[in-house]
């Protein structure tokens, strides 16, 4: 039970390539254990019959023991506790070892601290240069903030490194986008999606690669494309909508929303999207009800507020529209455009209240 488990994991007869883990010293912490007892046992019963001090002390080396090896134990699970406490016990005993710091910089991203995943994900590179998902990840957060051109770096040899590397082609793509390269993203996007069909985000990225290139049918064919594979893609549903918003097809805009809420009931940006172009096409309670439903998933959502209001100032319900205005103001005031709106409705509101005084 102690060396027989542990010889396929000791890589002594063939490469394991994996840090000895605590799973793998099961089976031979038990054999430990037994030969320990046994050891125990034999000790206790060659001492029966003798004053020796190994008879005196033979308990209380026992007690000792188990009550180290409890403390041990509770210590050592204490570092289970989250991903991040797991992760970085092992960065302790393994500094050299280049995936505890990958999956460390996954987790601190995970958790928000960006800054210090990129500190993970460089150290991660600097133990292990050719690290292709390392680069991919830090490629992404340097997006993310801003840093193309280090992104784009990062990228191109995280795709050198692994031809094959779908992902790491689709962020290629999206960095290429943001530098306005846009026939090199186009490239990378198709590289992409010939390593990896289908691909639903590659397609949307792909859309809004197109709409910067004002070339808005293909846009509207690679959302399309994206919500036909995975139809939960909310974001490519509302992009849809929103395009269609811009070019005047309102009516084409709501029955993207009505199919879209067959599958993302609970997403806001549905909801909002559909609201707004009910409202320009004067439906105005069907709008409301959009509207309303964006709100209750995003209570904080100034700009909905915002809208709200301004249905509800076209469908002639000033005390509404004020309402809303006002709302939308108290999440956030630097909305330039609602405050103007609540400046025109108090302001026809006085003329109006002035006229019929006269």
């Amino acid at each position: 039970m102690l060396i027989v488990p542990f010889l396929p994991a000791s890589n002594l007869f063939f490469r394991v390539g994996f840090v000895l883990a605590e799973r793998v010293l099961y089976l031979p912490s038990i054999g430990f254990c037994f030969l320990l007892a046994i050891a125990l046992s034999l000790l206790a019963q060659s001492s029966q019959n003798h004053t020796s001090w190994l008879n005196r002390y033979s308990k209380a080396l026992i007690a000792a023991l188990v009550f180290l090896w409890t403390i041990k134990s509770i210590e050592r699970s204490s570092e289970w506790r989250t991903e991040k406490d797991l992760y970085r016990s092992g960065a302790a005993v393994c500094p050299q070892n280049a995936k505890i710091h990958y999956n460390l910089g996954k987790v601190l991203t995970d958790g928000g601290l960006e800054l210090d995943a990129v500190a993970k994900y460089r150290e991660a590179l600097k133990l292990n240069p050719m690290y292709d998902h390392a680069m991919n990840n830090l490629a992404n957060l340097l997006q993310q903030r801003g840093e193309y051109a280090e992104a784009e770096r990062l990228l191109l040899r995280a795709v050198q490194v692994r031809a094959d590397f779908a992902a790491a082609w689709m962020n290629l793509g999206i960095v290429q986008t943001a530098l306005g390269r846009w026939v090199e993203a186009e490239t990378a996007y198709h590289t992409a999606l010939g390593l990896r069909s289908p691909y639903p985000d590659c397609l949307f990225n792909m859309g809004n690669l197109y709409v910067t290139q004002n070339r808005q049918h293909e846009a509207l064919a690679c959302w399309r494309n994206a919500t036909r594979v995975k139809p939960q893609h909310a974001k490519a549903w509302i992009n849809q909508m929103i395009l269609l918003d811009n070019i005047d097809d309102c009516e084409a805009a709501v029955h993207v929303g009505r199919e879209a809420l067959q599958y993302v009931v609970d997403e806001p940006g549905v909801h909002f999207s559909l609201g707004s172009c009910l409202g320009k096409l004067s439906r105005f309670e069907d709008a409301e009800q959009s509207l309303a439903a964006a709100i209750r998933l995003d209570p904080l959502n100034a700009p909905y507020y915002g809208n709200l209001g301004v249905l509800y100032h076209r469908w002639g319900k000033f005390d509404r529209a004020e309402a809303s205005y006002r709302r939308a103001l108290e999440l956030d005031s630097g909305l330039v455009g609602i405050q103007k709106h609540l400046e025109q409705l108090v302001a026809a509101t006085k003329a109006n209240d002035s006229a019929k005084t006269k």
